[in-house]
């Protein structure tokens, strides 16, 4: 897939990931580990492998799904699967303004749960499923290898209300990104190495509408050029802001990991508002080209990020449990359902339409 000087940063890569799970705080260190199924299932992760690996062979853009499905499940009550549960009434996360109906991948994850059930029943967290499944994608589409800390445990909370609030906006100015990812204990940088997922996968037109079209007069954002904006308004007309139309994130190499998003940044062809906040943002623009010239540092550093995000407000020990259906509580009851009177039914307001910050889906 890449050069010969691709493999060997990926070696750098995989030098750098396993000194850095040696350097990650006690705590963390003590909840999460590398190999924790080596005994209890010790085909996990290979059974796990080869679920993404047979949906990548008929749709390469699941990868791009499968890390968005990782993120939006930290983002939200921390690394717990809350995101795959489904609701009666429609209040579950997946449910949300920022989930549906972009995200995806759900089946894979279903798939890859029945196989590694069918071998070691009630061992493997859908949580710890979800985490290997996106460094999988990442390994499809990055040529990266990494090993990745578990030992989560499954959370029995979804809330609509708590993806609104938690997810980060495409609309959002870059001192909101800094401070949404803050809330979340990454960094100012880290949020600009995670926004680089925004190179694989495919958006739907309602994510950036308004920064070409007003009501149906063509408008050009400041941030985008005029060649770009002209072909996003061929592809999405004044009329598709409900429809479901998408276009590549990265029109270039929209199904390869690789730095060509910070390429695109100086050009004015991010997709997306909050793209554009990386570039005009002087702090944030340093480490954009940083990434932009060296390829090999992004990925040791989007790497180690995504390890980092895997730790956030993990259930571990005896806490949560060990879902069995990935989209239903242990009794067989959805998440909301069980705990009517608890759960309103959120707006949507703070999104308008748009799907949330990291917005890949896949089409066949």
């Amino acid at each position: 897939m890449f050069p010969s000087k691709q493999k060997d940063g990926s070696v750098l890569v995989a030098a750098a990931v396993a000194l850095l799970c040696l350097q990650l705080p006690a705590v963390a260190h003590g909840q999460l580990q590398v190999g924790f199924y080596n005994t209890s299932c010790p085909n996990a992760e290979s059974l796990v492998r080869q679920a993404v690996t047979n949906a990548f062979a008929n749709d390469s853009g699941i990868a791009a799904g499968l890390i968005r499905l990782h993120f939006h499940d930290c983002f939200v009550r921390g690394c717990d699967a809350s995101v795959l549960l489904t609701s009666g009434n429609g209040t579950a996360e997946r449910d949300a303004a920022p989930n549906n109906p972009s995200l995806h991948g759900f089946e894979v994850i279903d798939a890859a749960k029945k196989a590694v059930e069918a071998a070691c029943a009630r061992t493997v967290s859908c949580a710890d499923i979800l985490a290997f499944a996106a460094r999988d994608s990442i390994n499809l589409t990055g040529n990266v290898s990494y090993q990745v800390p578990s030992g989560r445990r499954d959370g029995n909370v979804s809330l609509s209300s708590d993806a609104i609030n938690n997810l980060p906006a495409p609309t959002l100015t870059a001192a909101q990104l800094v401070a949404n990812f803050a809330n979340k204990s990454l960094t100012a940088e880290e949020m600009v190495i995670l926004s680089g997922a925004h190179t694989v996968g495919r958006s739907f037109c309602s994510s950036f509408l308004n920064r070409v079209w007003n009501g149906s007069t063509p408008i050009v954002d400041s941030g985008l050029s005029a060649g770009y904006a002209t072909l996003l308004r061929a592809l999405c007309p004044s009329t598709s802001a409900n429809s479901s139309t998408t276009t590549a994130v990265d029109p270039s190499t929209p199904a390869v990991l690789d730095n060509n998003y910070y390429k695109l940044l100086p050009l004015n062809m991010g997709l997306f508002f909050s793209d554009n906040q990386l570039r005009v943002n002087s702090t944030l623009n340093a480490s954009v080209n940083s990434f932009a010239a060296n390829e090999t540092l992004w990925k040791e550093k989007f790497v180690a990020a995504m390890i980092k995000m895997g730790n956030i407000e993990v259930l571990t020990g005896s806490q949560g449990n060990i879902r069995l259906n990935c989209s239903v509580l242990n009794n067989g009851s959805s998440s909301s359902s069980s705990m009517a009177g608890m759960i309103q039914q959120p707006t949507a307001q703070r999104y308008s339409g748009a799907t949330a910050w990291l917005d890949d889906i896949a089409t066949s």
